[in-house]
């Protein structure tokens, strides 16, 4: 009975020239490391017999992710010539990993950039197999390391000032994110104050005494790896800035009075010698 009926499927698919076409790709979304050289998959299911087939031709774009922006093709196969063609600006570094008759399609790109970050399409075309699913896509996400973030103070370090401490890498992704940690002078964490703000590396720092003093750490992190910068943040108490202050007046007073004293004494020797 079985056997019946798979001859009569058969029988249909062949008189009525129609298939089943399924084109997949195993992920929505795949992530390598900026530089690296990759492999897309894609996998094809046909209820043609294949090696009959006149025609196959797969195709795989580069699919526009902005709405005034073309899709781009990245190459062309053309299965009864056996004939790759490349557009110019995948030209070598796109080829095709192809074996039609079990189904494989694979895209190979090689040095992949920030450039690449787009969805990817693989097309399937079969001559009587357009019925079920012709194409797949996927998303590429191309990673970057952050770069070395840069670490600056914002404001005037002194007891009882507002603050901002910022931290920022120029490069990074996915875009990175930023956590400060400070540390005391035996190299110990500190727990921040509960007034501290900490966000998109900005740390801001509020009525700052000497318990805000010590050695700050801004880490920049993404799923490939991190890198840091790092701050000694000093106060000076106001009595020592009173003290400094007063310093510099007393002595510019003593010097202004001895000026006037050697005026003095200038004329009143010359008033005597008249």
């Amino acid at each position: 009975m079985e056997k019946r009926i798979l001859y009569w499927t058969i029988l249909c698919m062949v008189l009525t020239g129609v298939g089943a076409i399924e084109v997949t790709m195993p992920q929505s979304q795949y992530e390598f490391a900026r530089g690296d050289n990759i492999t897309l998959p894609c996998s094809f299911k046909s209820a043609i017999n294949l090696n009959t087939a006149e025609v196959v031709v797969i195709t795989w774009t580069a699919l526009a992710l902005e709405a005034n922006v073309k899709d781009a093709t990245i190459l062309t196969y053309y299965h009864h010539i056996k004939k790759t063609g490349i557009t110019p600006a995948y030209k070598g570094r796109a080829s095709l990993d192809v074996d039609v008759l079990n189904g494989k399609a694979n895209l190979k790109l090689s040095s992949i950039s920030l450039a690449d970050n787009k969805d990817f399409e693989c097309h399937v075309q079969i001559p009587d197999d357009d019925d079920g699913t012709q194409a797949a896509s996927a998303r590429l996400v191309v990673l970057v390391a952050p770069s070395t973030p840069v670490c600056k103070i914002q404001g005037t370090a002194q007891y009882g000032q507002d603050i901002t401490l910022t931290c920022a890498s120029a490069g990074g992704s996915p875009m990175p994110t930023y956590s400060w940690k400070r540390y005391c002078e035996h190299n110990q964490p500190v727990p921040q104050d509960p007034q501290t703000t900490d966000k998109d590396g900005i740390l801001s720092l509020y009525n700052i005494s000497k318990d805000t003093s010590g050695f700050y750490i801004c880490t920049s992190q993404n799923k490939l790896r991190a890198a840091t910068c790092n701050l000694t943040l000093s106060l000076m108490p106001p009595s020592m800035n009173a003290i400094t202050t007063g310093g510099i007046i007393g002595r510019v007073l003593a010097y202004l009075i001895f000026l006037i004293i050697i005026i003095i004494i200038i004329f009143f020797f010359f008033w005597q010698n008249k």
